[in-house]
């Protein structure tokens, strides 16, 4: 047996029969049947070419759920809470939710918002069978390791059901915080969203390290939208930059429905997106926007798939890199249009700064079109700060560090300048501002 997993094993153990629900067990352990099987994924999978997952399988961690958490105080959820946010609000600590902190009161009527063990624990028939249909059936454990485990470790995460005509005025935020414990540890988040017809809502996951902690966080996030159904999501990553984060996010989408992802990645040591959309009905769109900060030697991966698997769907993606000190990003945008996907529309784009000589970037668009009456398009830049342009701005009495602050700021805010929402908008803004030096002066300019 591969000795990298078998502290996982050992762990699993430990869980027990925490939920009691034969179909749910039968998950789990075929889960980690398949990641005994599998192990962790080596540069030799063509998947995983550019990104070498050997430090997180040698680290030894302790999983959150079977052993004690640690205790956070109100201040400092304050401070990394948005500001004057009206909003639903679940609170996860080191993995583990914290109903102490968490908001989820004044629901509008049938809409469940809830920590998934105890909507797993619950003797709720409707809910249960709800759970049944879509838990697991869209993230696929034969495609990532990292998705078997975090199945075989379902317990800790988050379940929406947002029911046929209901929007959801306030954004539903979820703040998964990590802090340094008595041994590193590992987290496995899983998220669930269900929504009915006609049904709206915007959520937000903030995976933010309150320190600089070792750690690994495993999350996993599924969406089920149903006819004309519409979600806006948002993933704001900012881990401690000695930690490992792997995320998977798969959406299934009916007739006419709308998903926007925005997708920032500021911090982790070794860091991995997986977006997959699957566009399954004929009006169906999705929207993918994505920001990756690197520097020193952080290595940020980003993969994305959109399958076009009926006519008239709609795909845009629009991601951008800034790199700099030793850092490393990846990037593979794969759209596949499959045979009776005619009259689809689906455009791709990754641009990348490098503001390092040291700095490096692996960038791969794909397009797979198996039907012959498609608009498609897809490309991919790197390069450094215009020249011109910074000449301009020194001419202007600006120095040169703030000048190629505001440049990069630009790069950057180009990802955002679509982004409706403006309390998320205007957060984001700020954190782009606090990766670049001179930020305070930067503010200034940018009265962000």
């Amino acid at each position: 047996m591969n000795t990298d997993i078998q502290n996982y094993l050992n762990d699993f153990e430990q869980l027990g029969n925490d939920i009691k629900t034969d179909w749910f067990s039968k998950q789990r352990l075929s889960a980690l049947s398949l990641f005994k099987e599998t192990g962790f994924p080596s540069s030799r999978q063509e998947n995983w070419k550019y990104t070498n997952t050997r430090p997180i399988a040698k680290e030894t961690f302790s999983n959150t759920s079977t052993r004690q958490s640690v205790s956070i105080s109100a201040e400092e959820i304050d401070a990394v809470r948005f500001q004057d946010l009206d909003c639903y609000e679940l609170v996860f600590i080191n993995g583990v939710y914290s109903r102490e902190h968490s908001r989820i009161d004044g629901l509008a009527k049938g809409t469940v918002i809830d920590n998934m063990a105890d909507a797993l624990a619950k003797d709720n028939s409707k809910n249960n069978e709800i759970l049944k249909k879509h838990l697991a059936q869209y993230a696929d454990n034969k495609v990532s390791p990292f998705t078997a485990l975090n199945t075989a470790f379902i317990q800790h995460g988050t379940y929406i059901n947002v029911p046929k005509n209901t929007v959801i005025e306030k954004p539903i935020n979820i703040l998964y915080l990590s802090k340094e414990s008595a041994k590193p540890f590992a987290a496995h988040p899983r998220n669930l969203i269900v929504m009915g017809e006609h049904s709206e809502a915007t959520l937000i996951e903030n995976y933010i390290g309150l320190d600089d902690a070792n750690y690994f966080t495993n999350a996993v996030t599924e969406v089920s939208l149903a006819p004309s159904a519409i979600m806006k999501h948002y993933k704001i990553q900012q881990e401690s930059l000695n930690a490992y984060h792997i995320g998977n996010l798969n959406v299934m989408q009916d007739k006419d429905s709308r998903f926007e992802s925005n997708s920032i990645s500021l911090g982790g040591s070794l860091v991995r997106n997986d977006i997959h959309g699957q566009l399954d009905a004929e009006g169906a769109s999705i929207v993918m926007n994505g920001l990756y900060m690197t520097n020193d030697k952080q290595h940020v991966d980003n993969h994305t798939r959109v399958d076009h698997l009926k006519p008239n769907t709609h795909s845009s993606e629009n991601y951008r890199g800034v790199l700099n000190g030793k850092s490393r990003a990846v990037f593979n945008g794969k759209v596949v249009v499959h045979p009776q996907a005619q009259k689809i529309e689906a455009h791709q784009n990754n641009a990348n700064l490098l503001l390092s000589d040291n700095a490096e970037i692996d960038t791969k668009p794909e397009l797979e079109i198996y039907a012959d009456d498609v608009k498609c398009s897809h490309g991919a830049t790197a390069g450094q700060l215009d020249q011109d342009m910074l000449f301009y701005l020194r001419s202007r009495a600006i120095d040169e560090g703030t000048a190629r602050s505001l440049l990069t700021y630009a790069f950057a805010d180009e990802v955002l300048k679509d982004i409706s929402f403006t309390p998320v908008k205007n957060r984001l803004e700020y954190l782009i501002v606090g990766q670049l030096p001179d930020a305070k002066l930067i503010r200034e300019f940018t009265n962000e």
